[in-house]
């Protein structure tokens, strides 16, 4: 087994002791192990030649999410923004640790926290696919789920961010989805101008 064979069992191990689960075609997974397996997936599909640290970024990307909760900060966006910027830092330190465990040299060990971390994310090619990628996993796996529980205006809202996050290769890859009719109506109206 290779070092980035080797990082991806341990990334997997560490995201499989989640504890919420999500059934997927009939099989039951524990939830940041199958987002971080989409996500890689879609960085793959968005970038077929993407370098080593792209794909190690991808596959830890929410490495332990559950570990840091959400209610545990303040309610509302000034505590929403520290809890993610929190995040950022805890999913690329955890990273970090298994990329040196393994025998990662210290360049691609920043680079993956760089990419983990969206550090100039429009400036930078890898960060953007990994955004692109981050945003497509959203709209695929848990953008019906959000419309049962938001309001339209507020779905269109973040329907609207989302779509001003991607560069073209993950916008149109999101109009290639399949989507519920009451999606597809959200995203049509989100993307029509005022």
């Amino acid at each position: 087994m290779n070092r980035l064979e080797r990082a991806f069992e341990l990334f997997d191990a560490y995201n499989r002791n989640a504890p919420e689960h999500l059934v997927y075609d009939g099989v039951d997974f524990p939830t940041e192990y199958f987002y971080a397996i989409k996500l890689y997936e879609w960085v793959k599909k968005l970038e077929p030649e993407a370098s080593e640290s792209l794909l190690l970024a991808s596959r830890s990307q929410h490495i332990g999410r559950w570990e840091i909760a959400r209610n545990s900060y303040p309610v509302g966006r000034v505590g929403y923004l520290k809890w993610r910027s929190d995040l950022g830092r805890f999913h690329a330190q955890k990273a970090s640790e298994i990329l040196e465990s393994v025998g990662y040299e210290q360049d691609i060990v920043d680079r993956v926290r760089q990419i983990i971390l969206k550090q100039r994310i429009k400036a930078d090619g890898e960060v953007q696919t990994m955004e692109n990628a981050l945003c497509l996993v959203f709209l695929e796996f848990q953008y019906d789920d959000l419309i049962a529980k938001l309001s339209e205006e507020k779905m269109i809202d973040i329907l609207r961010k989302t779509w001003a996050k991607m560069s073209d290769p993950g916008r149109n890859m999101a109009l290639s989805l399949d989507y519920s009719e009451e999606g597809l109506s959200l995203i049509q109206k989100a993307l029509k101008e005022d």
